[in-house]
């Protein structure tokens, strides 16, 4: 199953982002007097910028592309670079436009333009986290923030220990916003310096979110996850995994409603896959194990006992010809003492090794009889089963209340930072 919690968020297949970068680009002799005037300029601007270098600094945020490492401040320069370079281009143009016809000043316009929304279109992410990055230190600068580790070693639990021994009396907001190191940041409600309540929760990399119920830094309660390919989860949470009732839609087209026990699937429920196949039955840690009944898209239908994702222990198949086979089974085989029925009412009876029919036996014997009457109790079992439908919708209907909670909580958070509102933390 695509994209299952059955493991920690952290486990989420991440890849970097790209970086446009440009090389400096030489002056021609051709430069009117404004292009020197504004060469001038930066010269000007880059001396404070100098000064400012030498100041001992944070140590930044890093991003990998293939074998190189850029910094934030890496990335920012290259982002001037590639509007720049237009735009002192286009300025020199429009100070000599007495020597260029209005067409072509219309046609370099046209350019710079569609290079401008070719640049926003490709880093609208790295705009939107830059702009939160920038007004969030714009506004907190004076105060030291608390400092998270999600993803890296130690884990939340360190990250919390470190808030509150920093600063254990401190204002914070109820509604805030925070950043991680490995890109990802959490729009929503705290206490106690840990997420708490609702809230949302962004992967950067993974282009993935969570909306939902938070507990001590974890996801608990009800949420919906959902990630950029197309699957999706609505359910029940506890300590971070998928727990309790809730449905997954991966975007094969394939589905499981259900329990779920530690981030799996576990216990009953309903697997349906785009071929038009359905499972309906027990899970364990993921795979199909127990009492099942599995329906194949040729018309095939098989109900009885499962072990390790595969038809193991006694059943009854169907074939969608009218031919049956009850007894025993053996990884997907028929291997053991059963009985085939063919749709004529013909009979091979005896015992199986990997499917094929070893030693033929009477019909009426008594093993041939126990096996065939534990083949029809566990067929009858599976098809019994108690459907999970109910807790389901009921666990898919909070998930969705929770979400919308979240979402809200993300909006005040936003403003919260923006406008620096604190309350006390309680």
């Amino acid at each position: 199953m695509d994209g299952q919690k059955a493991q920690s968020m952290s486990k989420l297949s991440r890849t970097s982002s790209s970086l446009l970068r440009s090389s400096p680009t030489p002056r021609s002799s051709i430069h009117s007097l404004s292009s020197v005037i504004e060469a001038e300029k930066w010269e000007k601007i880059a001396v404070p910028l100098q000064a400012d270098e030498a100041k001992p600094k944070p140590k930044q945020r890093s991003f990998r592309t293939g074998s190189l490492r850029f910094s934030t401040g890496h990335r920012r320069l290259g982002s001037f670079l590639v509007l720049g370079t237009p735009a002192v281009y286009f300025f020199s143009l429009y100070s000599r436009r007495e020597e260029v016809p209005t067409s072509e000043n219309l046609l370099v316009a046209l350019i710079f333009i569609a290079i401008v929304l070719f640049f926003i279109s490709k880093n609208k992410g790295l705009i939107v986290l830059t702009v939160r990055r920038l007004t969030i230190q714009k506004n907190h600068r004076s105060e030291k923030p608390i400092q998270w580790f999600i993803g890296d070693e130690g884990g939340a639990a360190a990250a919390a220990a470190v808030a509150i021994e920093t600063a254990p009396e401190t204002k914070t907001t109820r509604e805030g916003v925070e950043f991680y190191n490995n890109g990802d940041y959490y729009e929503g409600e705290f206490y106690r310096g840990r997420c708490n309540g609702s809230g949302v929760y962004s992967y950067y990399l993974a282009s993935g979110r969570y909306e939902g119920d938070w507990v001590e830094g974890k996801c608990d309660g009800y949420g919906i996850e959902s990630w950029a390919r197309g699957s999706k989860y609505k359910g029940q949470y506890r300590q971070g995994l998928r727990h309790g009732f809730g449905v997954y839609r991966f975007y094969t087209g394939d589905s499981y409603a259900g329990e779920w026990w530690n981030g799996q699937s576990h216990g009953v429920g309903v697997q349906s896959c785009k071929d038009g196949s359905c499972y309906f039955g027990e899970f364990k840690c993921g795979a199909k194990h127990g009492l099942g009944c599995y329906y194949f898209r040729n018309g095939d239908r098989y109900a009885g006992e499962y072990f390790g994702d595969k038809i193991h222990g006694f059943g009854v198949y169907h074939f969608a010809n009218g031919h049956y086979y009850e007894g025993s089974w053996h990884e997907g085989c028929k291997q053991g003492l059963g009985m085939y029925t063919f749709r004529n009412g013909c009979m091979k009876c005896g015992e199986w090794d990997s499917g094929t029919l070893k030693a033929a036996l009477p019909p009426l014997t008594d093993s041939v009889l126990g096996a065939v009457q534990a083949a029809r109790k566990a067929a009858e079992n599976a098809i019994h089963l108690p459907r999970m439908d109910e807790q389901v919708n009921r666990a898919v209907e909070a998930a969705s209340r929770a979400a919308t909670a979240a979402r809200v909580a993300a909006v005040k958070a936003v403003q919260n930072q923006m406008e620096g509102k604190l309350c006390e933390g309680s």
